[in-house]
């Protein structure tokens, strides 16, 4: 980065720390924060979508639909996320992979399931071998995104589903007695209506999903994690130019810096728009609201 960091061995101090931190691999390491943030930027109302409408089908008057709703929320939410995390990438890779391969090899005659082996043909694999290594990087970040949508989605579907049930019903019969469809209502007074009763378990698992993003390192992504670890373990002179101890405590410590400062932003944030949910509303914070006026 520096002229003067041609020669490493000449260096001590801050110009050989300025030289260390500013490496390529470093670089990296910045940029697995903005990794981090363009997930949760993504994943959130991707997870939201998921939410939203799992909840509007466990609500269904339609049985069928009702039970996909509820078994979705109920599933997810019972077994561990570490699995699902797991689960899901393996699923979501194969079955791609054999949608295309039904649609690019219709003339294959080989099973798909070849004892352990999962083999599709040459045109069907994603990505290609021949892609540069950008497709191959955005295309695991696409499953991890994937990934936590649906997993998070679930408990955001039981957060909406609580919160629908929370809207007065007074309210969706009086605007059923004053014309409206059942569309109409849901869209009208229900869905606005329930954000105010959604929003706190909809902070808390924001919180969770920013706690949860460490399993990217688990998911095949170089994140911010992977990184530290990477960076601060001990460097011997033979293989780097810029040796060190064991310094994986002080990569650590700057994680737990970033998510603590993330957090805190988070929760001024959300509390701002907590109140102006609350704002006229028939609800506790509504009701403080209108005492401090």
């Amino acid at each position: 980065m520096f002229s003067y960091c041609a020669d490493p061995e000449t260096l001590d101090g801050l110009t050989w720390l300025s030289c260390y931190l500013t490496t390529g691999k470093h670089m990296a390491f910045y940029g697995a924060f903005g990794t981090v943030l363009l997930l949760l930027a993504i994943t959130a109302p991707t997870a939201l979508a998921f939410g939203f409408g799992g909840a509007s089908a466990a609500r269904s008057s339609l049985a069928p639909l009702r039970w996909v709703g509820k078994a979705y929320i109920s599933i997810v939410r019972g077994v561990p996320d570490i699995a699902f995390f797991l689960f899901f990438v393996i699923a979501l890779d194969q079955g791609f992979e054999w949608l295309r391969h039904q649609a690019l090899c219709p003339g294959w005659d080989q099973p798909v399931r070849q004892g352990n082996d999962f083999v599709v043909c040459q045109a069907a694999k994603l990505p290609l071998s021949s892609a540069p290594q950008w497709i191959h990087e955005v295309y695991g970040f696409f499953l991890a995104v994937l990934t936590f949508a649906i997993v998070f989605g679930a408990f955001a579907a039981n957060v909406l589903y609580g919160a629908m049930r929370a809207v007065p019903r007074a309210q969706l019969e009086t605007a059923e007695a004053y014309g409206m469809s059942q569309r109409q209502c849901f869209w009208r007074i229900l869905v606005p209506q329930m954000w105010v009763y959604a929003l706190p378990g909809l902070s808390n698992l924001w919180m969770v999903l920013i706690k949860a993003t460490p399993l990217l390192f688990l998911l095949g992504v170089e994140d911010i994690v992977y990184w530290a670890r990477e960076l601060g373990g001990t460097k011997t002179p033979q293989f780097t130019d810029y040796p060190h101890g064991d310094w994986r405590m002080w990569y650590f410590l700057a994680l737990l810096v970033f998510y603590l400062a993330f957090t805190r932003v988070s929760e001024l944030v959300l509390e701002r728009i907590m109140a102006r949910l609350n704002h006229g509303q028939a609800t506790s914070g509504g009701d403080a609201q209108r005492t401090t006026a």
